[in-house]
């Protein structure tokens, strides 16, 4: 249960700092020109990331 809370968590912290540091400022980028795109992205790639290990 703890790495379905972390893995967003992280993913979205992972989608920040892609956006802050790699991210385009040009604003034709749709997932990186935005922060809370980045950060909703990387969210999401982190809970399947985490889901990936519950073969249960």
């Amino acid at each position: 249960m703890v790495r379905m809370i972390v893995g967003p968590v992280a993913g979205a912290a992972v989608g920040f700092v892609y956006y802050k540091f790699i991210g385009c400022s040009s604003g034709a980028c749709p997932i990186t020109s935005n922060p809370w795109a980045s950060m909703i992205y990387g969210a999401i790639l982190g809970f399947m990331i985490a889901g990936m290990g519950n073969s249960n």
